[in-house]
Order: C-alpha cells, then structure tokens, then sequence
C-alpha cells in the first residue's frame, strides 16, 4: 500500500521524540528506543511502536473473546459481573494512571495491560489448573497463562517490551521496565477489588465480611481502595525510584488477597462451579489428544474457548 505523503507523518517521530524527552521520567522507557520485534517489519508513520502494538492486540481474535471468559463466576447470568475483558480494561485504565502519575510511557503500560491476559484458559484459574493437570499427565509438560500470552504476542510480533511485560505480569521474575512493574502489580490491585464487589453482588461476601482493619487502612468501597492503592503506588515509587507499594499499604493488599482465596476462590461457595469447569477441560483434553491432536493444536485451540464454547463443546462429546 503506498504511503500518503504529509506534513504531520513526516514530523511525528521527532515531535514524539521532542515531547518524551521534555516530559518522561529518567527511568520510562521511550517509545523509539525499543528493543525491537522478533521479525523486522517497516513501522507506521502516525503511530508509534507501542501504540501499534495496542492496536494489534486490540483487533486481535484473542482480545475478542475475552469477553467470553470468566473472572470468578463461570459464565455469568448477571450483566454486571466482570469477564476477563472488563478486568483487562480495569487493570489497564488503572496502570495509565499510575504511569502518567510516574512520568513513565503510557502507551508501552497500555500495550502490556491490554495483552496481560490474552492467553487466559475459560473457567479462570481454576481452567489454567484443569490444563497444567492435563499437560503433565498426558505429555509431561504444563500450562501458565502468561506464557500463553507470551505466545499470542510473538503471533503478533510485538515489541521486546511489551513481550517481556506480558510474560513477567505473574510468576517469580519481574519485567524489565517499570511500566511492567505497574501491570504486575496493578493487575492484583484490580481483581482484588473488582472481584470483592462480583462477591458480594454474588451474595457470597457482605461489606460486613471483609477485614476491617484492612479495609480501615484502604476504604470502605472499591472505589476507594482503588484511590488509596494507587496514590501509595505512585508516592512509594517516586520516593523510591523503582515502581513499589508502601510496606503497610502492600501489607494490606496482600491481607486482602489472601481472604479473598479463602472465602471466595477457593471458598465452598465456589467448589461446584469449579468442579464442573475442571471436568470439562478434563473431557475437552482427553477427546482432543485421543483424536491425535498435537500439544500445541490442543493448549492454542482449547486455552482460546470461551466459557460457554467449552460448556458446550464438552457436553457434545
């Protein structure tokens, strides 16, 4: 396709380039100092790197049905309870915040915000143990949703950054840029207190349940803990200079997180649903592999259902 030649185009690099460099902090990651892409490809002439990379993945297949996939309740009846969508855009919107608040690069922070999840199992955590259960039995290996994630991005050929992000959201190692760091930590920030709120409209929690000293600490209402974790956030790390929680703030996150599997991941309100999630990932697998299906055929085709898709996909078999 031949490119439209113009005054703005021609100028854009170099007035992103002139606006970084007057405005980011010492530590953001600027937009045409990438590391690159696995396979080298001409770069668009209106957008920069990062924000291509945003627009891939929010065009892509992967990102379309996360709106299909389960937060905590599986395929909810209600409207308003979250999907793996409406979390990634919390948790996105969230992390811009935290980023424009540090003077970092907001566009890599939504890039990796916005792919987070993008190889997330139907059913939630309890589908990505269902398959890592299943993996390691028939062929030894495993499944981490972040890896599935690192999988669709390279797809997609994204940059190094927004790649490691992805990858390094969860687990042991963290991402090499801060605005990695926010996503990873942001993205606890987000389910923890979206996911109270699903709890509570569920009727398995009442604002009475929650710890009060904890919710002293941070606020009565998602809301504002979300306000109060963020301005931690933000005033922490600046004082710091690494993307980092005050220790009684984080403390309280953590106390949180913790009642939350208790009483509602792993809480015997939610043993039934997880019961029929798993035997379905179960019965989806086996018929998959008994057909001959290979490894990857099986974690790329069955990791991308919908709830829904593999409520039904199982009970045809």
């Amino acid at each position: 396709m031949p490119q439209v030649k113009g005054r703005v185009a021609d100028a854009f690099e170099a007035r992103v380039r002139e606006h970084e460099e007057s405005w980011l902090s010492p530590l953001a990651v600027r937009s045409y100092e990438s590391r690159g892409r696995a396979r080298e490809e001409d770069e668009c002439r209106l957008r920069t790197p990062f924000q291509r990379d945003r627009d891939r993945i929010l065009h892509s297949k992967p990102f379309r049905r996360l709106k299909g996939k389960t937060q905590v309740f599986i395929d909810p009846a209600g409207d308003h309870f979250r999907t793996r969508m409406t979390h990634t855009l919390e948790t996105t919107g969230i992390a811009r915040g935290v980023a424009r608040g540090l003077r970092l690069n907001e566009d890599l922070t939504e890039a990796i915000g916005l792919g987070h999840d993008l190889g997330h199992t139907p059913f939630g955590h309890v589908g990505e143990e269902a398959l890592d259960e299943c993996l390691r039995e028939r062929f030894g290996t495993g499944f981490r949703h972040n890896e599935q994630s690192l999988r669709i991005a390279e797809s997609l050929n994204l940059t190094w950054e927004v790649r490691d992000g992805i990858l390094k959201h969860t687990g042991d190692v963290e991402p090499e840029t801060h605005e990695g760091k926010i996503v990873r930590i942001v993205d606890r920030v987000a389910y923890i207190n979206h996911d109270i709120d699903d709890a509570i409209r569920h009727e398995i929690l009442s604002p009475d349940d929650l710890p009060q000293d904890e919710v002293a600490l941070l606020g009565p209402t998602g809301s504002r803990r979300i306000d109060t974790l963020v301005h931690d956030l933000v005033e922490s790390s600046e004082a710091a200079g690494d993307v980092v929680q005050g220790e009684e703030v984080g403390a309280a996150m953590l106390s949180l997180r913790s009642f939350m599997f208790e009483r509602v991941y792993l809480g015997p309100h939610t043993q039934r649903e997880h019961a029929r999630a798993g035997e379905a990932i179960h019965r989806i697998f086996d018929h998959l592999a008994d057909r001959g299906d290979s490894e990857d055929q099986i974690v790329d085709y069955l990791s991308g259902m919908t709830d829904r898709f593999a409520l039904e996909y199982a009970a045809k078999i």
